[in-house]
């Protein structure tokens, strides 16, 4: 039996709903409907309509060589899905954008940078969605995630990556600037699980929660304490919210990456840091144990491969091409 669900809908006072898995399905839905609604006016001008009986259309649904060609589409792993990024514009988010929209993810950016979103979304079309927002303030998570509600209707991943390093040595950072790091790299991840877990426990059919940590969790870099502190507590996010919504089904897991070209990592940085160790810059992004530079699009990768893993939470992955001292213990 094919899906009884139908394509289309109409409601008064709205007009025709496009229905389907995901946002391109039911934007193809509605299309058709709407060229079938001007063929059937057309018709009636020309002096009537009539559809085909039931029995012609039920052979046409389940004519073997059109079931045949349609069965050989697969489905995309993420087809359905509602995933929520934050950090969107950035290297590493629009890396993640790209790895779950490609396989099949109805996608929600959000970003600070205007501009960059903006870029962002017209190279993606249509189906995709997006809200402007400076996640550091106190309501930004909560408006974000009812955009995107809003947009597409629910939400089953949010991937919380939005995030910004400032350095200083501890003994004498100014308090002003850890707690401006705390908002962003601590606290806004905080308040989006908070916003997320709140739609996926009333949507009541599980979701994932998925955190951008860091290396500075695990292993200190000497100046890097106001960074690293809020990825830490956010580390420890991640394990507590995986005891506390295991029961409701909700997922939670991180990724902990280092050394990735993207705004915390600026070419003029990386050539400072290189020259520093008396080394060029390729050479310092690849000072790893496989001795190659991990890019935006592996922790992408890592990331699409913890939301696939059905049976997995509380754990964090490590991309960084082989740091013993960063190893998690």
């Amino acid at each position: 039996m094919l899906a009884p669900t139908p394509g289309q809908a109409w409601i008064h006072g709205l007009g025709l709903i496009g229905i389907g898995a995901d946002a391109p399905t039911a934007r193809i839905a509605a299309d058709l409907g709407e060229q079938t609604v001007g063929v059937m006016t057309g018709a009636t001008a020309a002096g009537g309509f009539r559809s085909i009986g039931e029995a012609d259309i039920f052979d046409m649904e389940y004519w073997s060589l059109e079931q045949a060609k349609l069965g050989k589409a697969a489905s995309p792993p993420f087809r359905g899905r509602v995933v929520l990024v934050t950090g969107a514009a950035g290297a590493i988010g629009q890396a993640i954008v790209h790895a779950f929209k490609t396989n099949g993810a109805s996608v929600f950016l959000v970003d600070r940078d205007a501009d960059a979103l903006e870029r962002k979304l017209e190279k993606i079309g249509r189906d995709a969605g997006g809200i402007v927002l400076d996640l550091a303030t106190e309501t930004a998570a909560q408006h974000a995630v009812e955009a995107c509600v809003k947009r597409f209707g629910g939400l089953d991943i949010a991937i919380s990556n939005a995030g910004a390093a400032w350095t200083g040595e501890m003994a004498s950072l100014p308090e002003t600037t850890l707690r401006k790091s705390f908002e962003l790299n601590f606290f806004a991840h905080h308040h989006l699980a908070q916003a997320a877990v709140a739609v996926m426990r009333a949507q009541g059919r599980g979701g994932q929660l998925l955190f951008n940590v860091s290396k500075q969790a695990v292993n200190p870099g000497k100046g890097f304490g106001a960074y690293g502190l809020p990825k830490a507590a956010t580390f420890f996010l991640v394990r507590q919210l995986a005891l506390e919504l295991g029961g409701d089904g909700i997922r939670v897991n991180g990724v902990n990456a280092d050394r990735i070209r993207s705004g915390l990592l600026t070419d003029a940085f990386i050539a400072e840091r290189a020259q520093a160790r008396g080394i060029d810059a390729d050479t310092y992004m690849a000072g790893n144990l496989l001795k190659r530079e991990v890019e935006a699009c592996h922790v992408a990768d890592a990331f699409a491969a913890l939301a696939r893993a059905e049976r997995t939470t509380g754990h964090v992955m490590t991309v960084d091409g082989g740091n013993v001292e960063a190893s998690l213990r």
